[in-house]
């Protein structure tokens, strides 16, 4: 009897079943499983679900799967590449034999900081000079990891790398200057992380969710065929409930089938599935380092400390934070933790923003409100969104700026 995959391969499967194998809910073996939604992944129709439940598929039945030298290459494949590695998945995926060099190189060149941590770690990466070469050059790499990974290279023994649970070498108070910006939001990390390490404990397991609604997030399929809407009798049979560790991958059962984006909102929902995956800790660390985009998004993290960490990447502009300062779908303390920031604070249009903001804290607003220039006053005093407090509080001082001969009240 021919294996679903071939069944598959052939296009001897109704539209309906295809839907069921994209979302993982048939009742097959998990390495059967992981190869049709892996070979899935290409489908014109299926493919954006296959990937997502691939990227939400259960941790521990993903890692037996990757471990294995006898698994189907496909899915090793698959999941070495950079756009779709797990950071618990590196160790076995690395260590695994089955898995190509090649590969690994390409992993080496592109890794984020997680790869360079667990190549580091590797006893196959430390043996081999193919991959201990491109490593040496990835960007992600801290300077005392760069000599490590040049002394593999000559043979010789350096020390150990990093000093802290994180992996992330400790940076001492008179470095930052001479950081580069991979190195200089690693040391922000770390002292954030050391700051925060009991309110990182208790906020462990929450998941993310966005201030404002997620909208963005659910899967985007091309148009289905009726036959995927009405299932047949005996493809309902087929359609059981994935029992076993690989039942438990599913993120799919939450996403909603919506209208097909425009092609910057698909980029935007890939960056959410990426977020929507990791824990607070991950978060955390994805706000400090990651890109404007994932800031943009992490900014409006219902958990606090991801959203604070943001404003503590290197490489978030005064341009970005202006743009928060006006936002009323940001939490309050997110607001607040902006006037913490001396940089910040030097920006008039920040200043500006945040008073004219009614989720700003009202306590916030009335130390900023003396700052501001004769015109700002006088439309602050106008605006109907803030409180009554801050508006008489902007009219007494517009008219003490606007005619100061005028007296003191």
């Amino acid at each position: 009897m021919p294996t679903m995959l071939e069944m598959i391969k052939a296009s001897a499967v109704p539209a309906n079943l295809m839907n069921a194998a994209a979302h993982g809910s048939l009742s097959m073996p998990a390495v059967e499983t992981l190869e049709v939604l892996v070979y899935l992944t290409q489908n014109k129709v299926f493919g954006k679900q296959a990937k997502l439940t691939l990227a939400g598929w259960d941790l521990e039945a993903t890692q037996a799967v990757v471990s294995d030298p006898n698994s189907p290459h496909p899915i090793l494949d698959y999941f070495i590449l950079p756009q779709n590695v797990r950071p618990k998945l590196l160790a076995g995926l690395i260590e695994n034999p089955s898995v190509g060099e090649d590969a690994l190189v390409l992993l080496a060149t592109e890794g984020s900081r997680d790869v360079v941590r667990a190549m580091l770690a590797s006893a196959r990466v430390r043996a081999a000079h193919k991959i201990l070469e491109p490593l040496s050059r990835n960007p992600n790499l801290a300077v005392e990891e760069t000599e490590q990974v040049r002394a593999w290279l000559s043979g010789t023994e350096l020390r150990v790398v990093g000093g802290t649970e994180s992996g992330i070498a400790d940076c001492g108070e008179g470095t930052a200057e001479s950081l580069d910006e991979s190195e200089e939001a690693m040391a922000a990390l770390t002292a954030f992380e050391r700051e925060h390490a009991a309110e990182l404990a208790a906020e462990a397991g929450k998941p993310f969710q966005m201030i404002g609604g997620t909208y963005g997030l659910e899967i985007v399929e091309e148009a289905v065929p009726e036959a995927a809407r009405e299932p047949e009798p005996w493809g309902q049979q087929a359609i059981a409930p994935a029992s076993g560790a690989g039942a438990a991958a599913v993120a799919p059962g939450k996403v909603t089938p919506k209208a097909k984006p425009k092609s910057p909102e698909a980029e935007r929902v890939s960056v959410l599935q990426k977020i929507a995956k990791l824990d607070v800790k991950g978060r955390v660390q994805l706000a400090v380092r990651g890109s404007k985009e994932e800031r943009s998004i992490l900014l409006r993290d219902g958990t606090k400390l991801v959203a604070l960490a943001v404003l503590q990447s290197p490489k978030i502009s005064d341009g970005e934070v202006e743009k928060v300062a006006a936002q009323k779908n940001v939490l309050e303390a997110l607001l607040r933790g902006i006037t913490m920031h001396r940089r910040f604070m030097k920006n008039y249009v920040i200043m500006r923003n945040l008073t004219s903001n009614p989720r700003t804290p009202i306590d916030v607003s009335m130390g900023l409100v003396k700052n501001l220039m004769v015109q700002d006053l006088k439309n602050l005093s106008g605006n109907k969104d803030v409180s009554e407090t801050i508006r008489k509080m902007a009219l007494r001082a517009f008219k003490q700026k606007a005619d100061p001969s005028g007296g003191k009240s």
